[in-house]
């Protein structure tokens, strides 16, 4: 399950050998500078959670910041439990794979093998294009009765069953589209091919033999030590996220854990100690959207990310994993918002050796009205959502679609900054040099739009 960033504070749903002893205080910088990104969410109230960074198996940074309970003034620690989200869709994935490599599933076929009383319209639906979110079933999570039904207590077969019957959002194997109840529906597949619960399989499975005692299938009936409460942020302070009924996600997002558990997790499964290797080639090469089973894959100048994040009522996660330089990077957040994906992206960039500029410090430059009219135009981030650009009085002015105009400010060459909030604009050209887009940067990612032709 996931939450989405979209522009200006609007928010809905990842080697190196031994270090000699002269890299050390350079190590030492990039560790105190990780923590200095990390406190200026922390110090806002935006960031509460835990943070685990490791370079080839040795941790770098394992820290708590913010309460794990805000009424009891509990902090957050390494040991603390949090709610996954969508980063438990690549436990699923791998449980589905270990099926596969033990013959009883068969990624390319039909779900209806295993659930034969699928409709007709799923008979493209393989596991595989469960797996990559090119099935075309339907979200259930977006559905109109969803927030009703989020907090009653429901089953595999029920959920199935509050999407089955609705056409597919495209062909199978056409289009990408993020869903959950392809997840779901891969929850069904392995509790029908193990005989056991999902919950049972994955702890059998996947956490005894790794040693992650502290990670599960989270249930609200259960006493769990250590176990993170999740809040939300509103016009009036912090408050209790909204209860949800851990019998909904399913293997889309019903697990927890502890930023250490995950790491043993990041090392093991790299590390060749879950999957063969064909497997782990199947496992991480991208499909549509840069997604590839339970993972997203991206590489950004050679360099790889394998990475996921999730969010739920009350936590926010992101966990990513650099393979030529076997760095992990894991943010657990129990307040909603932006800031693990921001924080996350911002602690691999360090991890690589590069620098982060945090919003207050960012230099304008003076740039004159006369370039600045070639930034000008309207910028289409998303069907009926847009920004549009214009100079004022000598200033950039950026005015996304139903809000108010805000300034942005130059500090180089097709590059701004906004003064009211975390977020920068680059801008791109084409081969003549005349402006053809530009790419938003806020809360861990960018977002590219085109500029509509006058």
């Amino acid at each position: 399950m996931s939450k989405t960033v979209v522009f200006v504070g609007r928010i809905a749903a990842i080697g190196l050998a031994a270090l000699s002893l002269s890299a050390i205080p350079a190590l030492a910088q990039d560790v105190d500078r990780m923590d200095q990104v990390i406190r200026a969410s922390a110090d806002k109230d935006e960031f509460a959670g835990s943070v685990m960074v490791a370079r080839d198996g040795e941790v770098l940074l394992d820290r708590g910041y913010g309460l794990a309970n805000r009424e009891w003034s509990v902090p957050n620690a390494g040991d603390t439990k949090f709610r996954l989200a969508s980063v438990s869709k690549q436990f699923t994935a791998v449980a589905v794979m270990i099926l596969s490599e033990r013959g009883l599933v068969d990624l390319d076929a039909p779900v209806k093998t295993w659930l034969p009383d699928a409709p007709a319209a799923w008979d493209g639906v393989t596991v595989r294009r469960l797996l990559n979110h090119t099935a075309g079933v339907p979200d259930f999570t977006r559905l109109a009765d969803y927030e009703a039904l989020k907090a009653q207590a429901t089953t595999v077969e029920a959920l199935i069953a509050r999407f089955r019957d609705r056409p597919l959002d495209f062909q199978p194997g056409e289009k990408y589209a993020y869903s959950n109840s392809g997840y779901v529906v891969l929850t069904a597949v392995i509790e029908k091919v193990s005989g056991k619960s999902y919950a049972d399989f994955v702890t059998e499975t996947l956490f005894q033999p790794l040693g992650m005692s502290d990670s599960g299938y989270d249930d609200h009936a259960v006493v769990l030590s250590r176990r993170a409460s999740g809040y939300v942020p509103s016009a009036d302070g912090v408050e209790n996220a909204d209860y949800v009924d851990m019998s909904v996600p399913q293997g889309a997002g019903g697990l927890y854990s502890t930023t250490r558990d995950l790491l043993k997790w990041e090392q093991d499964l790299f590390g060749g100690q879950l999957l063969r290797p064909q497997s782990m080639v199947e496992l991480t090469t991208p499909g549509r959207n840069d997604y590839a089973l339970g993972l997203v894959v991206k590489k950004d100048g050679g360099a790889a990310t394998i990475s996921h994040s999730g969010g739920i009522e009350g936590f926010n996660t992101y966990m990513a994993y650099d393979p030529d330089k076997r760095m992990t990077v894991i943010v657990l957040d129990n307040l909603n918002g932006a800031a693990p994906d921001k924080i996350g992206g911002d602690l691999m960039t360090l991890a690589r050796g590069g620098t982060v500029t945090l919003h207050g410090e960012h230099q304008a430059v003076v740039l004159s009205p006369e370039l600045l009219r070639a930034y000008e135009g309207v910028f289409e981030l998303a069907p009926n959502f847009a920004l549009t650009l214009s100079v004022v009085d000598g200033r950039l002015m950026a005015q996304a679609t139903g809000q108010k105009p805000l300034e942005l400010s130059a500090e180089a060459a097709d590059a701004f900054f906004l003064r009211a909030m975390d977020a920068q604009i680059t801008f791109t050209r084409d081969a003549a040099g005349a402006i053809e887009g530009l790419v938003l940067h806020q809360g861990g990612r960018e977002m590219p739009a085109k500029k509509k032709r006058a």
